[in-house]
């Protein structure tokens, strides 16, 4: 049992100004693992005092001493790597291997991306007839989810450091002692006192007095449109800027030169990685009419590969889903696509011999029309829908047709298509072919699917004011 009900505020571990605390569940056994503190609107306050009074010192540090202090994190996150493994795991049901070769790794990569681009960034830039300055923003508010303990903290702590911003972290509830860990870490690494703060607590108390107080300048959140709305709203009171990283529904568009295990492997691995809890995961597959059977005994002959279970046994890929509410509102979708759609594989329920735990059947829908309720709103589980397309402009208008942008992928063969469909796919991010994901390159959305980039040295331009200055004397 872990009860670490103290916030992290100027450089130390300190008691809550309340006393109620809020339990974090284990999603595989539906026991509580552990008890945060559900922070106050007066932590909230001692935190951003403590920002505030960090921020003339830390915006004005070198960018030799900010580099110097993410190489440090990056090693104590290194020598924190089986904690961090085994908390995860833990807290949000990721299966080991998962948590050791995606969340471990992603978070790792940021403050090592963040300190590579921070040595090729300039502050400074002479443009002849004025001289262009960016300077820290101020004091930033950091909201977190829960599907990615490690890797969205990482990215804004990152970014946030290299601008020197000072920082006020609430992570996820469901998922805090990932985070806790981090702000260990980054206590170690000498990052100086009020340039880190953490609270713990409610969205509807830390979160809306981080998006509203007049003391943060910044505030960047990952998680659900209808928070997104609300952190704007709060926002727009005091004119903070804001960055959001939202929702998606991100297509996976297959041409017809595609190899169909491959891209049938790709589908599979999209719904089940992280439990399909994954916001530019592509859950809508469009296939061309003729490939539809072949595509559809592929999906079926690989699902094997893809074991549900206990996340802390071996060979498991695909564990619980984060809590009971997130497992009811997949079952309540997967109920709407039985009477939307042929459902291919999957159902409602838990899979057999799975009681325990908030376990869902991995379902595939086919026969799937693009305007139906599981083709456009986010499901947030192992679930997937099968489009069939007749030509590749059907395709990319079907892809585009939603209110979301985030992510989106092509696979096939042709460079001249392959160019094609991926510039017309209206999202933020694009993967051909699985490639590889590229930490310097920008992630966010367009559309509904948020505000902003983050990752690598657009990451940093978010924590960055802008200010021309005429008549510079030359050094």
């Amino acid at each position: 049992m872990r009860n670490e009900t103290k916030h992290y505020i100027n450089g130390e571990w300190v008691e809550s100004n309340g006393s109620e605390t809020i339990d974090v569940i284990n999603p595989a056994t539906e026991e509580v693992m552990g008890k945060i503190s559900s922070g106050t609107v007066e932590d909230l306050d001692k935190a951003v005092k403590a920002a505030r009074a960090a921020f003339p010192s830390f915006s004005r540090s070198t960018k030799e001493e900010r580099i110097q202090l993410l190489k440090n994190i990056a090693e104590g996150y290194e020598k924190r790597k089986d904690e961090l493994i085994s908390v995860m795991t833990d807290e949000l049901g990721a299966p080991l291997t998962v948590s050791e070769e995606v969340h471990y790794p992603m978070g790792l990569g940021h403050f090592q991306q963040a300190a590579d681009s921070l040595a090729d960034f300039s502050f400074s830039e002479d443009r002849g007839g004025h001289t262009l300055l960016k300077e820290s923003i101020g004091v930033s508010g950091l909201i977190t989810p829960w599907n990615f303990p490690t890797n969205q903290a990482s990215t804004k702590i990152a970014s946030a450091i290299a601008a020197g911003s000072p920082i006020i972290l609430k992570p996820a509830s469901k998922t805090p002692f990932a985070a806790m860990i981090l702000a260990e870490i980054i206590d170690e690494a000498g990052v100086p006192k009020g340039a880190f703060n953490l609270v713990n607590g409610s969205g509807s108390v830390i979160g809306n007095g981080i998006s509203s107080h007049p003391g943060i300048d910044f505030v960047s959140f990952t998680g659900s449109g209808t928070v997104g709305e609300k952190i704007m709203k709060n926002a727009a009171e005091t004119i903070k800027k804001v960055a959001l990283e939202l929702g998606g529904k991100s297509p996976i568009i297959v041409l017809d030169d595609a190899d169909v295990e491959e891209a049938a492997k790709t589908a599979l691995s999209n719904i089940m990685n992280n439990t399909g809890q994954v916001c530019s995961a592509g859950t809508r597959v469009f296939i061309p009419q003729s490939m539809k059977h072949s595509f559809e005994e592929s999906l079926l002959d690989q699902l094997s590969n893809f074991p549900v279970g206990d996340p802390r046994k071996e060979g498991i890929a695909v564990g619980p889903l984060v809590s009971e509410d997130q497992w009811e509102t997949v079952q309540s979708y997967i109920k709407k696509g039985e009477k939307e759609a042929t459902l291919l594989t999957g159902g409602p329920g838990k899979p057999e011999g799975l009681e325990t735990g908030y376990y869902a059947k991995p379902t595939i829908f086919t026969d799937v029309s693009n305007d139906s309720v599981i083709a456009q709103e986010e499901i947030f589980g192992p679930v997937t829908t099968i489009i069939t397309y007749d030509g590749v402009d059907e395709a990319i208008e079907m892809a585009n047709d939603t209110v979301y942008g985030l992510a989106g992928y092509v696979i096939g063969k042709d460079p001249e298509t392959i160019k094609y469909v991926a510039s017309n796919i209206r999202a933020g991010r694009i993967k051909v072919n699985g490639e590889k994901t590229d930490f310097n390159g920008p992630f966010g959305g367009f559309k509904q699917s948020g505000i902003g980039r983050e990752w690598g040295d657009f990451g940093i331009e978010e924590y960055l004011e802008i200010k021309s200055v005429h008549g510079m004397p030359s050094s």
